[in-house]
């Protein structure tokens, strides 16, 4: 996961009741952390990048009652507004 101006984001907590080719799942509730970011702060922007929290996910795939995350799910960063891009994901298992 990168921001939109190229900080890695890494989620806080991963979901290790499903695992997909070994890997936990993320859920939507989880927050991400943002390091990295170059948008610059005020008084030039309303950067850097330091968290992001998904806003869209699966909607009939569930673990622990918790929506799991997709590739084509979406995600904002704080305090920009700006989205969060899927870089690499695994394609063995897909879902709606």
């Amino acid at each position: 996961m990168l921001c939109a101006h190229g900080g890695q984001a890494q989620p806080t907590v991963v979901n290790p009741r499903v695992l997909v080719s070994g890997q936990p799942t993320v859920t939507m509730t989880a927050p991400y952390m943002v390091a990295g970011c170059t948008f610059p702060p005020p008084p030039n922007g309303n950067g850097p990048c330091v968290s992001g929290q998904f806003v869209t996910s699966a909607t009939r795939i569930t673990s622990n009652g918790q929506p799991l995350l997709l590739m084509d799910s979406q995600a904002l960063c704080t305090p920009t507004g700006t989205p969060l891009m899927v870089t690499l994901t695994q394609t063995r298992v897909t879902g709606m």
